[in-house]
């Protein structure tokens, strides 16, 4: 049985979780078309899988995991690393998120991969070292560690402009 019993349960979930699954995949740089095609296959997964879950954040941690794999697998892929993305030769839109944080947006950007993982974890979504841990395939302690680099970094590049109080 799926987590979601018919289309009106189906559409809630879906508006519950595909934001957060786009977020996801901006941390991952992945374009728009990269992250809906990752949200389409997370939500179709969920239709052939046969779980139920017991409580909202497991709901969500296990949704997460599912949206890191996908993303993964699209950045590994052959035809990926063969071609150039066309947001790449445009100027390069931020979507999903206010016009407000492009700054700090921007800058963590440019941070690599797994210290952009677990800031978005970490502050957007709001799990823990241990948790983030535990979806990311990691220890805790290596999670905190990209945690304090990351955060290092950010105030690194960020000293000296309007956001530098953050």
């Amino acid at each position: 049985m799926p987590v979601w019993q018919d289309a009106a349960d189906a559409a809630t979930f879906v508006r519950l979780y595909s934001g957060m699954i786009l977020r996801v995949c901006f941390t991952y740089s992945l374009g728009r078309a990269d992250a809906q095609d990752v949200c389409q296959n997370v939500f179709l997964k969920l239709l052939q899988i046969d779980r139920k879950f017991d409580t909202e954040g497991e709901t969500r941690a296990f949704i997460v995991r599912m949206a890191i794999n996908e993303c993964k697998d699209i950045l590994k892929s052959g035809w990926r690393r063969r071609s150039v993305p066309l947001d790449e030769l445009l100027e390069r839109e931020i979507p999903f998120l206010p016009a407000e944080d492009t700054g700090v947006l921007a800058t963590v950007q440019r941070l690599p991969v797994k210290y952009r993982e677990v800031i978005y974890l970490y502050y957007c979504e709001g799990y823990n070292a241990e948790e983030i841990a535990a979806m990311v395939g990691a220890k805790p302690a290596a999670i905190r560690q990209r945690l304090a680099r990351a955060r290092a970094k950010l105030k690194q590049e960020l000293e000296g402009s309007e956001y530098e109080t953050i």
